[in-house]
């Protein structure tokens, strides 16, 4: 099954950003903590890492830890930088062994010295890879994104190394976060919410939407290849008519 949608695939999203959701239900579905619902999402990290490396996926991003997650249970944000840890110390250098690139984006003045050492060492090890960019979204939302970088345009402004005129779409994208990658092409939201959570707000201008009612511990290899398998099906437009696209 999987082979078959591969083969008849056309187009594969260059940038792909997951919100990965679900891990609390389905835990509790097994009469498990939450706690033991993260960790079981961890393995679906995995799987959709080695999956978007075979499909040529040249960025993925993951929302692993939004700026509004703070105000969850005090145990249960602890257990999620435990594990961020955890995959930073097990992971980055099987990443950096397949030529993977690494990055965290996201406000990471709020994590432990420890956690914020080991994300530098985790980029620094990655960084002249050339092979699929990966970027986890830490202490991230998309409004944080965007004024952070009309911050950075209004202090150029200030320090008269830019003028008001110079402000543009173009000029703030460049200060965005993942204004380096791709352009994205395909969203995915796990877990039944029709909702895209504050992540990435300006790089999803025009990007496909694909929401599944799996629950992120069982996004396995088909679940996301049948995403990519519907992204190939839709018609992207960007603003033209069907007719033009076709022409």
């Amino acid at each position: 099954m999987t082979e078959a949608i591969t083969e008849n695939l056309t187009k594969v999203p260059q940038h792909v950003a997951i919100i990965m959701d679900g891990n609390g239900r389905w835990a509790q579905q097994r009469g498990k903590t939450r706690v033991a619902g993260h960790k079981s999402g961890v393995e679906s990290v995995r799987s959709s890492v080695s999956t978007a490396i075979k499909q040529g996926v040249k960025a993925l991003t993951l929302f692993a830890f939004s700026s509004e997650n703070w105000q969850r249970p005090e145990q249960e944000v602890s257990v999620l930088m435990d594990l961020f840890m955890f995959v930073l110390t097990r992971e980055v250098k099987k990443l950096h062994k397949n030529g993977v690139r690494f990055q965290v984006i996201g406000d990471t003045s709020r994590f432990s010295d420890n956690l914020q050492k080991k994300i530098k060492v985790s980029e620094d090890l990655t960084a002249n890879n050339e092979g699929m960019v990966l970027s986890i979204a830490a202490n991230y939302g998309g409004r944080w994104d965007i004024a952070n970088a009309a911050k950075v345009l209004a202090e150029k402004v200030s320090n008269n190394t830019m003028s008001v005129d110079e402000i543009s779409e173009e000029t703030l994208h460049q200060y965005t976060c993942l204004a380096n990658l791709p352009e994205l092409d395909l969203l995915i939201r796990t877990g039944g919410d029709f909702r895209i959570s504050n992540f990435l707000l300006w790089q999803a201008a025009y990007a496909e939407f694909y929401f599944t009612e799996t629950l992120w511990p069982d996004f396995d290899e088909q679940a996301f290849i049948t995403a990519i398998g519907c992204f190939d099906q839709r018609e992207r437009r960007f603003g033209q008519t069907g007719e033009q696209i076709k022409t």
